[in-house]
């Protein structure tokens, strides 16, 4: 854990004080400067306070025009970013959120913005989590801890062909970081399908020290039957065949057993809960959506995985077929890998193009 310094508080440190400073970036602050809150006298609510006037919730959002690049913060350190709340429209996987800290060129966090925050399936399910949660009606909370050195610049890209509109809250603490302090990263992938008999790589090419503290993953299946026997696999600091961490089933590593099925109903059993989750569960309906789509994720904060040089993480897709016989299957998957490690971030794969994204 790190030692006390106006980073995070828990109920064991509430009563310390600290020299830190509070400050907060909103489309009412875009700066975060102190004392200059509710200023504007322009923005998406001025129409709405037109009888008000200055100070009654004039820009309360920013509307991000189709394929342009938004900066949402620009933070001068050092601090960390303690929780970020927004609640964006439009296509969750064409809004694509970036994190760079300390003017890196490559981003160390790359996610559309609806699996960051573990909706994949750009529909809303209610989250529960000490890192993320995901309240009604669309409301996204992370409080993945960010400290930076440096600099934190947080940018929103809107890929889609029709303007957004996003209300965000950034909180953030300016204080003091200590040396030994690792960086955020978080990095999306997608196979769709997955090609038979390959392994889904969740994360590959880390370089430097660090930990691994989280997985979201949004698992589309195309075969009739079960779908999670697959093991995931943590290759840490130069395994090669082999790695140092191997699972024994899908559901077992997301927490669950036994299929997620409820006993009585003999349906899946959603749950959520502070460190690991089946809080998505969307069922065939008969008519236009045949698939099965489920979300799933795993918070390592109790039980972070260390690596020290490299790291890479692999799932596989594992069924049955006749025979009491493994099938390897061909599904849509797209996750999400959430680490900390030393700078500098190696560019990540290229992101899929809108099309490539698309939830079909």
């Amino acid at each position: 854990m790190l030692s006390f310094n106006g980073l995070g508080l828990h109920i064991g440190n509430l009563a310390r004080l600290s020299n830190a400073q509070t400050r907060s970036i909103s489309p009412e602050n875009f700066t975060g400067e102190k004392g200059k809150g509710g200023m504007a006298i322009e923005g998406t609510g001025a129409g709405c306070a037109r009888d008000l006037g200055r100070g009654w919730k004039i820009s309360p959002s920013v509307r991000i025009t189709a394929g342009q690049t938004f900066t949402l913060a620009d933070i001068a350190g050092p601090g960390a970013i303690q929780q970020i709340w927004m609640t964006p429209t439009g296509n969750w996987r064409t809004s694509i959120l970036r994190i760079y800290w300390d003017n890196q060129e490559y981003p160390s966090v790359e996610c559309p913005v609806g699996d960051f925050f573990a909706m994949g399936w750009g529909q809303y399910a209610q989250l529960s989590s000490l890192a993320v949660c995901v309240n009604p009606g669309s409301a996204f909370n992370c409080y993945w801890e960010m400290p930076f050195h440096k600099h934190c610049r947080i940018t929103m890209e809107n890929i889609a062909e029709e303007d957004m509109v996003l209300y965000y809250q950034i909180n953030y603490t300016l204080t003091d970081i200590s040396e030994d302090t690792a960086y955020f990263h978080a990095q999306f992938r997608r196979a769709n399908p997955l090609p038979y008999k390959d392994v889904y790589t969740i994360l590959d090419g880390v370089r430097g020290q660090g930990h691994y503290v989280g997985t979201y993953i949004a698992w589309g299946v195309n075969n009739n039957g079960w779908w999670g026997e697959g093991e995931i696999k943590f290759y840490l600091d130069g395994d090669d065949e082999f790695p140092t961490i191997c699972g024994t089933g899908t559901e077992d590593y997301f927490c669950g057993s036994y299929n997620f099925e409820n006993r009585e109903t003999h349906q899946y059993q959603p749950f959520t809960t502070p460190y690991a989750g089946l809080h998505q569960v969307i069922k065939p309906d008969g008519v236009y959506r045949s698939q099965q789509r489920f979300g799933l994720y795993r918070w390592h904060i109790v039980d972070p995985i260390r690596f020290q040089q490299n790291l890479r993480v692999t799932i596989q897709a594992l069924g049955w077929r006749s025979g009491r016989r493994y099938l390897p299957l061909q599904d849509d998957i797209a996750s999400v890998a959430y680490w900390y490690q030393t700078l500098p971030t190696v560019e990540f794969p290229r992101l899929p193009d809108k099309d490539a994204l698309e939830v079909i």
